[in-house]
């Protein structure tokens, strides 16, 4: 039996085929008070739910920058009467697959299941507990931690992950955003530290619930109902200090790397801004469209100064960042900046031709489709919908909203979010 069920759960990594580009999404709140997303299709016999909490880096004490994550990952270590050897046995006698995740904003878990009665009953079981009540094993804390601490002493030796704990530092001062955990403020986390993050943070207030695959709707408002209504009581939002944006600045740190890695940027824009359609087509145009950038073109093509330059928007609850980076030998260093803000000065004023603007639209309306062909893609759609509170019709709604930007817009959108007055550039292996 238990090889026909895997061997079932193996086939269902096959993609669903919806017929409309936008899924219908069902929303309501619980009675526990969590926020509910739901997406019914019977196309395949599985279930995929995620349910993401308020529980972010952000939240945690400053002294203890890394609370978020540890509290995250110790929730399967060990929950009710399970330890962490059962509930993974248990998640291969059924054949299913829980996951979690964490970041700035938000922490959550997912779970991959057959939706028949007996299998989908015992995950979502084990679902519930995991949530509810993790036990936090104080043997599992001291492991992680030693392994956490392992990692960190490492990064700090590597040029790439200094450049990136720098930059954010430095784009994010006296920010959460800007934190990452260090040796001390790791072993400074005890597991009662964990037991309150968790008390605090994961409440059914604080969370919202992501539900789409093989039920009907009424068998999802019992879903969402049991995985939350054993949660912690919480407490309210906590404040997070308002975004400050840096003054211009360039930060220099040694290293022997034979390569100077680049950052340069500044907190730019929030998940739910009007300007995001905009911003991420400009984006495109001027260093997320691969080879077909303009900084690729610039800095790659005419002149060999990287084998690869980006940029990028991270949207967040607050404004996140708005980054362009790469990589050069570091005696060329100053002379691959400088063609990056000739570059990002010329886009700026200018901002994108008509015939930009057009293949940036193509490539982002057309590849829609690819980004939600499986129900995981759309759970992910679910979460950030309801996390960040953006409108039902998202999906649905993407395709208008991108044709209607014009080349005026993404000048305007950009002129808003990156000004050269708070742009930081971070060089580690610097001359």
């Amino acid at each position: 039996m238990k090889k026909i069920l895997l061997a079932a759960f193996a086939a269902l990594v096959t993609v669903s085929t919806l017929a409309h580009a936008g899924p219908k999404i069902e929303h309501w709140v619980a009675p526990s008070g969590a926020r509910v997303y739901f997406v019914e299709t019977h196309v395949l016999p599985i279930l995929d739910v995620a349910v993401d909490f308020a529980a972010g880096t952000v939240y945690g004490a400053p002294d203890k920058t890394g609370v978020a994550g540890l509290t995250r990952s110790l929730l399967e270590a060990g929950a009710g009467s399970l330890d962490e050897e059962h509930i993974s046995a248990k998640l291969v006698d059924i054949g299913a697959r829980m996951s979690g995740s964490a970041d700035a904003d938000r922490a959550g878990m997912s779970l991959r299941t057959l939706s028949s009665k007996p299998e989908r009953e015992a995950a979502l079981e084990l679902l519930r507990t995991v949530l509810a009540a993790p036990t936090f094993p104080e043997s599992v804390l001291v492991r992680e931690k030693a392994r956490a601490v392992a990692a960190i002493r490492e990064s700090d030796t590597r040029p790439d992950s200094i450049a990136a704990k720098r930059f954010a530092a430095a784009i994010y001062p006296n920010h959460p955003y800007g934190a990452s955990a260090t040796v001390e403020s790791v072993e400074r986390i005890g597991r009662d530290d964990l037991v309150a993050f968790h008390r605090d943070n994961y409440s059914a207030k604080r969370a919202v619930v992501a539900i789409i695959g093989d039920v009907s709707r009424a068998e999802a408002e019992a879903i969402a109902q049991r995985l939350t209504e054993g949660l912690p009581a919480g407490r309210a939002d906590a404040a997070v200090p308002a975004v400050t944006k840096p003054a211009r600045d360039t930060l220099k740190i040694a290293h022997p790397a034979t390569q100077s890695h680049i950052h340069i940027g500044a907190p730019a824009i929030a998940r739910n801004d009007p300007d995001y359609y905009a911003l991420l087509l400009g984006n495109y145009v001027l260093g997320g469209g691969g080879f077909v950038s303009r900084l690729m073109q610039e800095v790659r093509e005419k002149r060999g100064y990287a084998y690869s330059v980006y940029s990028y928007f991270a949207p967040r609850k607050l404004p996140g960042p708005f980054e362009i980076g790469l990589q050069t030998k570091r005696e060329q260093a100053g002379d691959a900046i400088k063609v990056v803000e000739e570059v990002l000065a010329k886009f700026l004023a200018d901002g994108p031709s008509e015939k930009e603007l057009a293949a940036a639209k193509s490539n982002l309306v057309d590849g829609l489709a690819l980004r939600i062909d499986s129900n995981a893609k759309i759970l992910g759609y679910l979460s950030a919908i309801g996390f960040y509170g953006l409108p039902l019709t998202y999906l649905d709604d993407f395709p208008a909203k991108i044709n209607a930007v014009t080349t005026k817009d993404v000048k305007a959108a950009f002129a808003r979010h990156v000004k050269p007055e708070h742009l930081v550039t971070v060089i580690v292996a610097a001359d």
